[in-house]
């Protein structure tokens, strides 16, 4: 069999031969056959021929059909790690190894990179064009707890453009990847949680909370970062020291029955959707200590400067489990959220469900929003909007007797001005076709005197809770076919807001 790319004939197949392990001073009949099977073959996909259920809407947007990845890597040339020194002993560091395999394999059209059953302790990895990084069932990828072994790149944390080491896999400036297989990537993010918790100790008595989270320079587990059409799937995720997996200034990326767990630290959110666009979420199960599925677009005076939507992001037949809110908008909104579709998705014992913040210097928008088919059973707060989130970590402030300090800081402190520009627009919201049980406060909405939360509707919800909650400095909000199971028996509060309808609300004890 030739390779695809005729001018990389001699190189094709010399690394063939290393893939397979198989140098022979001649070729026969017999052992040409083993270096095609070794090489040329399928590699056995465990647990990707599983029927997915993909929920469907007819009255949904046309554009939810266009999300997610248009292409996933064909080729079915087998690229062994093992071949190129990589051991899976669970001590070895095969950061090397791995790597020269992935750039190998890039080089010549691409292919799958395989592992034999076993544990690999790696550093980051950097994928390329056509591959598939193929982490078998049985296969487990063991972060190193190593500093070194993650270098520092130009990215975006947590709303701000910085230097940042870097996730353990990255997929960055690359085209048409995948990362798959039934196997396990472990981050071991404990060393990353113990420094952050540390840090906030310390920072904490001198104001410096904000700080904090940008300091401890935790590492995530998966990034895509200015890529495009890239495919997770069918993979499990744990222990990360910071985001899971933040998809970032990209575009058709699908995040598919891929399971996140044994995330106890600070920040594990889930899936974190970075301006970028056309992307898709289905079949995940999220357990983890922060937002599961979040949706951002950068934060304050930088975020407002790069001015990068995240926009055509369709999330659906999800389960999430623990974390702060089954899906939530911002807090980084600056660059605007727009057009986004959940379908079908389900929440247990979840903090928020769905979860909308900003702050006042944040900027920016969320608009165009439908959720549709949600079930919470035990979450807290279903329902919360907030435009000033969080004051001790959304307001900077730099102590007057601190010198020499980080450029970073300097830009978080930056001031939006004029200030109105800092002011959040949350607007064209609907919620549909909701069941709630086991809730605390049902309703928690608040924006501000400046900036009303605007045209949000709810229709067809069934929830039983505590209490019904409060809706605070809203305009145009109606409620249709709301019915409410309060052990209170209280109605929603309503304050500071205008043409707020509940006239169709059905109020029990």
């Amino acid at each position: 069999m030739r390779p695809r790319f005729a001018g990389k004939r001699k190189n094709a197949a010399a690394f063939r031969q290393r893939c397979a392990g198989l140098v022979a001073p001649s070729i026969t009949k017999g052992n040409l056959l083993l270096l095609l099977i070794a090489c040329l073959s399928v590699w056995p996909i465990e647990g990707q021929g599983r029927a997915k259920k993909q929920s469907t809407d007819r009255a949904f947007p046309a554009w939810t059909r266009n999300t997610g990845s248009r292409t996933a890597p064909k080729i079915k040339r087998n690229c062994a790690v093992k071949s190129f020194g990589a051991k899976a002993d669970g001590i070895t560091n095969s950061t090397n190894a791995i790597q020269k395999t992935i750039d190998e394999c890039s080089k010549v059209g691409g292919g799958i990179v395989a592992f034999e059953k076993g544990e690999y302790v790696t550093g980051a990895l950097f994928l390329k064009n056509n591959v598939d990084l193929r982490v078998g069932d049985g296969v487990t990828l063991l972060g190193s707890q190593d500093d070194g072994d993650y270098p520092r790149a130009p990215t975006r944390v947590a709303g701000i453009e910085m230097t940042w080491p870097s996730a353990l896999i990255n997929v960055d400036d690359a085209k048409n990847v995948r990362i798959s297989g039934g196997g396990t990537i472990d981050g071991r993010g404990k060393k990353w949680w113990d420094k952050y918790w540390a840090l906030r100790r310390e920072y904490e008595p001198k104001g410096l909370r904000w700080a904090a989270d940008y300091d401890a320079e935790r590492v995530r587990l998966v990034v895509v970062s200015r890529s495009s059409d890239v495919t997770v799937e069918n993979v499990n995720l744990k222990r990360s020291g910071f985001w899971t997996v933040q998809i970032l200034f990209s575009d058709h990326v699908t995040i598919d029955g891929v399971k996140i767990s044994d995330n106890g630290g600070p920040s594990t959110d889930g899936v974190d959707i970075d301006s970028s666009t056309y992307v898709l979420v289905q079949n995940c199960d999220i357990d983890n200590n922060d937002d599961d599925i979040c949706l951002k677009a950068g934060r304050d005076f930088d975020g407002l400067r790069v001015a990068r939507p995240t926009e055509y992001v369709f999330i659906r037949d999800n389960m999430i489990r623990r974390g702060g809110g089954i899906i939530s908008f911002g807090s980084e909104t600056s660059g605007g959220i727009r057009h986004v579709a959940a379908l079908n998705n389900r929440g247990v014992g979840t903090k928020e469900g769905v979860r909308f913040k900003s702050a006042k210097t944040r900027g920016g928008y969320v608009e165009d929003v439908l959720v549709r088919g949600l079930k919470m059973e035990n979450v807290a707060l279903p329902f919360t909007f907030t435009l000033n989130w969080n004051p001790s970590y959304s307001y900077a402030t730099i102590p007057a007797d601190m010198k020499n300090v980080p450029t970073y800081w300097i830009v978080l402190n930056t001031p939006v001005l004029p200030i109105e520009k800092g002011y959040c627009r949350f607007r064209n919201i609907r919620i549909e076709k909701v069941e709630i049980v086991g809730a605390d406060r049902i309703f928690t909405a608040a924006g501000l005197p400046e900036k009303l939360i605007e045209n949000v509707t709810f229709s067809n919800i069934s929830a039983e809770g505590n209490s019904a909650g409060s809706i605070e400095y809203a305009s145009n909000w109606k409620l249709t076919n709301v019915k409410l199971k309060t052990k209170s028996g209280d109605a929603v509060k309503i304050s500071n807001s205008r043409s707020v309808s509940v006239s169709d609300i059905a109020q029990n004890k």
